[in-house]
């Protein structure tokens, strides 16, 4: 059982903000959306923001809460139409829908309590490395050549995804799958049009990092010298065993 802090201004209970927590066992406890509450409050396995009214607000505060040195995960809980707009330079960890399951939730305190365990003991596990984009997935940044990349939230997914297999070849409706969901209604058009918009935040010196597949989907193409220079790594440490 954990501990969670849900951020609210609202006077209703954790129930109203996120009805699944009432089908889990967790402890809430429940403070105003104010950065200072998380210097004196106890620590806290996983901390949720209520990101349903008031959007601007919320936008700043997640980005006020990275400040603070906490090391709990920050959950966002969205609407539908919260969607439109959460993007990747919001600072949370993880969103999740206020009409999410218990499993869903459930999985996703999981996922964000063990990510933050891994860091503790490997800095960079969260930094997804590949042709010169540097992805966080903590801070849901993205540097191309040390250049901040400023990205939507499913065009950061997207090359998230992409780099987290380089060189692997997806067909569109993979991507709907794994990047948008489940659950997503839009034609494969959705993908074409995020690929697009992303080569063109990568420049026209590095937009080929997308590759097209003719007839098939998209990868991403690991430059020449990156690949020789893994191939020599990995040959060096098959030499030395």
């Amino acid at each position: 059982m954990s501990t969670l802090l849900l951020l609210t201004n609202s006077h209703e209970s954790s129930v109203e903000v996120l009805p699944a927590l009432a089908l889990l066992p967790h402890t809430v406890k429940i403070l105003p959306p104010d950065p200072g509450v998380l210097v004196d409050a106890p620590p806290v396995d996983a901390v949720i923001i209520d990101g349903r009214q008031d959007l601007a607000h919320v936008r700043a505060l997640t980005r006020m809460l990275r400040t603070t040195g906490s090391d709990s995960p920050l959950i966002l809980a969205v609407t539908e139409g919260g969607l439109a707009v959460v993007a990747a330079d919001w600072g949370m960890d993880d969103f999740i829908l206020t009409t999410a399951g218990p499993a869903e939730l459930e999985a996703r305190l999981r996922v964000g309590t063990g990510r933050i365990e891994e860091e503790q003991d490997d800095p960079e596990s969260h930094l997804i490395k590949s042709g010169g984009v540097v992805v966080d997935d903590v801070t849901y940044t993205a540097k191309l050549d040390g250049r901040v990349l400023d990205l939507t939230f499913k065009e950061f997914e997207l090359l998230k995804y992409l780099a987290q297999h380089p060189g692997r070849v997806f067909s569109r409706e993979q991507l709907l799958q794994e990047v948008w969901g489940y659950d997503y209604f839009g034609g494969s058009r959705t993908v074409d049009v995020h690929v697009r918009r992303l080569r063109s935040k990568l420049g026209a010196d590095k937009e080929s990092l997308i590759g097209t597949v003719r007839n098939v989907g998209y990868r991403f193409v690991v430059p020449t010298n990156d690949s020789k220079r893994k191939k020599a790594a990995e040959g060096a440490s098959t030499t030395s065993r």
